[in-house]
């Protein structure tokens, strides 16, 4: 009983990472209509960006975070919307969903050759101890990623369904030209969406890096777990990205626990076959109806 309460907590925990990303997969989705497949090395990379603060400015933990996210945040929110999507989406999905696959190969390799090819340690923000839960020991690291992906994903659902921005973003992911002619910018909420996108990226890395260690090759593994888990989950509804990333993450955990850790990468594999064949839209999608 208590290994299966320490398996179910830490596949919870590295759940919560995949529905943090899956999220994101998400939301890009229901604005451009495309996949982001760089969506898993913007995870890798803010941790990556704090330390190289650290190690080109000297600078103490606290002001690298804050150098590193607003920096991200800038590029690789308002920038990857401007400068790879505006561009792009005007000759189709398919090229810019290409474009993606370039910036995921040019942001792996940068970080390899630009930082280090080695893992690096990033610095925990909670203590490094566990605690004794019926017998099991529980890091608290993971309790502490549990809490805050939950909380900011909370926040997330509290900004897109009870404000009025938020329904505003709603309205311009249904349908940008109705939107249009009820006044709202739907540039800005398009903006927006891929600014919230890298700031769910920053806390993913951010609680995922003290354990996993800060590397240039996380966000291969990352980034297909969480395609895996927003298309279980369902690729068009928030709630389903956070429903797949549990369930890839409790899966994945129990299956290396249980078995092997060779099994690692192939039983979220097939648990995605099992739901492309038996429910394609995903656990908690919506059939998607076209007329023509």
């Amino acid at each position: 009983m208590a290994e299966f309460i320490a398996y179910l907590i830490a596949g919870v925990a590295t759940g919560a990472i995949y529905a943090l990303a899956a999220i994101g997969f998400t939301l890009v989705w229901q604005t451009s209509q495309t996949i982001n497949f760089a969506q898993g090395e913007f995870v890798m990379l803010p941790a990556v960006l704090v330390l190289l603060a650290i190690k080109l400015f000297g600078a103490p933990i606290w002001l690298a975070a804050i150098i590193g996210i607003a920096a991200f945040i800038l590029i690789f929110g308002v920038g990857f919307k401007i400068a790879v999507v505006d561009p792009m989406i005007r000759h189709g999905v398919l090229p810019l969903a290409i474009a993606t696959m370039a910036l995921s190969i040019i942001m792996k390799e940068g970080a390899k050759d630009g930082f280090s090819a080695e893992a690096q340690n990033f610095p925990s923000f909670v203590p490094t101890d566990t605690l004794s839960v019926f017998g099991a020991a529980i890091s608290l690291q993971h309790l502490a990623i549990i809490a805050v992906a939950f909380a900011g994903i909370g926040a997330l659902q509290w900004f897109v369904g009870g404000t009025r921005l938020g329904r505003q973003m709603q309205a311009t992911a249904q349908n940008p030209t109705v939107a249009r002619i009820l006044g709202i910018p739907v540039e800005r909420m398009v903006l927006l969406t891929f600014v919230i996108n890298a700031a769910l990226a920053v806390v993913a890395s951010v609680l995922i890096s003290p354990i996993y260690l800060a590397k240039f090759s996380n966000g291969e593994v990352i980034g297909l777990f969480a395609f895996i888990a927003a298309i279980v989950g369902g690729f068009n509804q928030v709630r389903g990205a956070l429903v797949g990333g549990l369930i890839v993450g409790i899966v994945d955990s129990l299956a290396a626990g249980y078995f092997s850790s060779q099994y690692k990468l192939a039983v979220p594999l097939v648990l995605l076959i099992i739901i492309i064949l038996l429910k394609p839209e995903g656990l908690m999608g919506r059939r998607e109806e076209r007329r023509v």
